[in-house]
């Protein structure tokens, strides 16, 4: 157990510094090849903070743990929401200024509800995880498609400034996509190795340990970048980086592991529990950042609380169900 605990925080420790090893390398490249800011804000950027998840759902669907990849997936997008949009909101409330950030809200929300509804029958064959694959594919080329048409836009200033921030050398760049993609394979095995052994001495399931430790660890790159967002006072940025990933999360990491290992029967759990709380945060998201009316959405002190609050009574409950399986 002792040992299985070490691997998952190496793994976490190894994964967090590998992702933004990754992401820095790829949005250099980029640069460096002359690609418009905001398009490697939305995409590159935005494919980057949600490797990790990728690459622990692709790792735990390869090691016979599906349930773990699903986890994973549903439990980092309550984290992103509740925990990270939450707490920052409480120390600096959130303004949504941007269109385009504005146009993704909506979109999350659809996805929310067309994903589930692969999951009403009980299972999540290869053909409905291909067809989640060929909506992110789509997402990829929408937002391709709104970064070229969404000049002079405000997030666009912000990602100016990013990237300036981290400009390096071409060849330093492709340097750590290479070795932070590698050390994304290193750590997301190692986590998933600690994980499933944790799961199996505790006498949870894989879903349970994907929902709270991995969902959390493999949230952190998410978790550093809107902070440090926030802080710079690059909202949009900050929210964009939610947005972004949970839509990722909810087509890309499910899809990855159903395509991996199709599942005959999910817990009926993620239905009933989990999915109204992925739901649920999403619609208080879209209602919080749209902003209805107004030139702009906003995410002030108080709904930060909730958003919070919500995410640490589900974790709470989960937590009760893992002591009360380990008794």
């Amino acid at each position: 157990m002792i040992l299985a605990f070490l691997a998952i925080l190496a793994g976490f420790v190894l994964l967090m510094w590998s992702a933004d090893r990754f992401v820095d390398g790829a949005a250099a490249t980029a640069k460096h090849a002359g690609m418009p800011s905001l398009l490697i804000g939305m995409v590159i950027v935005g494919f980057g903070t949600s490797a990790p998840e990728m690459v622990v759902s692709a790792m735990a669907a390869l090691d016979g743990s599906p349930g773990l990849a699903l986890g994973n997936a549903y439990g980092s997008n309550i984290a992103n929401t509740g925990l990270i949009l939450g707490a920052t909101a409480i120390v600096i409330p959130l303004t949504v200024n941007s269109k385009i950030i504005r146009k993704e809200l909506p979109l999350l929300l659809a996805l929310t509800c067309v994903t589930a509804a692969f999951f009403w029958n009980g299972g999540l064959s290869r053909l409905e995880s291909v067809i989640l694959l060929a909506g992110f594919f789509g997402l990829i080329g929408w937002s391709i498609y709104s970064a070229l048409r969404g000049k002079g836009d405000v997030i666009e200033g912000e990602f100016d400034s990013e990237l300036e921030e981290h400009a390096m050398p071409l060849g330093k760049a492709l340097f750590w996509v290479v070795a932070g993609l590698i050390l994304l394979v290193v750590s997301s095995r190692i986590l998933v190795w600690g994980a499933v052994t944790i799961a199996h001495q505790l006498g949870v399931s894989d879903l349970i340990i994907g929902l709270t430790i991995v969902a959390l660890g493999t949230s952190l790159p998410e978790l550093a970048a809107t902070v440090a967002a926030a802080r710079k006072g690059e909202h949009d940025i900050a929210i964009g980086n939610v947005v972004g990933s949970n839509m990722f999360n909810l087509l890309a990491v499910v899809g990855i592991a159903g395509a991996i290992a199709p599942m005959p029967s999910v817990p009926p759990e993620l239905i009933s529990r989990d999915w109204p709380m992925v739901m649920g945060l999403t619609i208080a998201l879209f209602i919080f950042g749209y902003g209805f009316r107004k030139p702009h959405g906003r995410i002030n002190r108080f709904e930060g609380a909730a958003l919070l609050a919500a995410y640490l009574a589900y974790t709470g409950y989960l937590i009760y169900e893992i002591t009360d399986a380990a008794l």
